[in-house]
């Protein structure tokens, strides 16, 4: 299987370069880095190191659909730019989409920081993704290219849809994680606060799920750059 990576990037100039680096060194078949309006060096670099660089409309999820359909791979696999794969990621999300019965993944979220709360965000989120199927972005969404687009992309939201498309596929099949492990930013919580910042994840996606908009939550969850 060849592996498309797609990448919503606005205003990333100061993470983006080692994300892709570090990309660029698991040889994917391509990466498609998505543009949704920025007004730093974000768009020079991508053309440093990826092999498509598009201009879209703003808003993540537009973006990441976009990208997807631009790509050329049997994979999708959907990367935050503050985050990065540990090695051997790629050739682990091509082995767990052989088993039809799987019908995407995601990998071991760790982020970068020290502390026994950061740990505990960490097996949180693997247990979210075991028991119930919903997967965050910061956690590389893999699956296969054409089932994407046959299952509707995600949906056209201003917030989480991520937990919106994750909820749609677990009753196609099955969603599973991969041991290799997905290394992410610790800035939003050290911004705001380690337990300020992971109430909030739970009050919004509890919220979302409860039926109100994604749309109304998501000035409550700005961007940070």
């Amino acid at each position: 299987m060849s592996i498309s990576v797609v990448i919503p990037v606005l205003n990333e100039e100061g993470c983006l370069v080692e994300t892709l680096r570090l990309l660029r060194q698991q040889k994917p078949a391509e990466i498609i880095v998505v543009d949704g309006g920025s007004s730093d060096r974000t768009v020079p670099l991508a053309k440093q190191w990826a092999d498509v660089v598009l201009r879209g409309p703003r808003g993540r999820a537009v973006q990441m659909n976009y990208g997807a359909r631009q790509a050329r791979g049997d994979v999708l696999l959907f990367l935050h730019a503050d985050c990065s794969l540990e090695n051997g990621a790629l050739l682990e999300a091509e082995k767990k989409l052989r088993s039809r019965r799987v019908v995407a993944g995601c990998f071991t979220m760790t982020v970068r920081a020290s502390g026994l709360l950061y740990r505990a965000i960490d097996r949180c989120a693997t247990a979210r993704v075991r028991l119930t199927g919903l997967v965050y972005g910061d956690q590389g969404l893999f699956l296969r290219r054409q089932q994407f687009f046959e299952w509707g992309g995600f949906p056209p939201v201003d917030l989480m849809e991520d937990l919106f498309f994750s909820r749609s596929l677990r009753r196609k099949g099955k969603i599973v994680v991969s041991r290799r492990r997905i290394f992410v930013s610790p800035r939003r919580w050290q911004q705001a606060g380690i337990v300020r910042q992971t109430l909030k994840n739970w009050t919004l996606t509890a919220l979302a799920a409860g039926g109100v908009s994604p749309n109304r939550l998501a000035p409550f969850y700005p961007a940070l750059r």
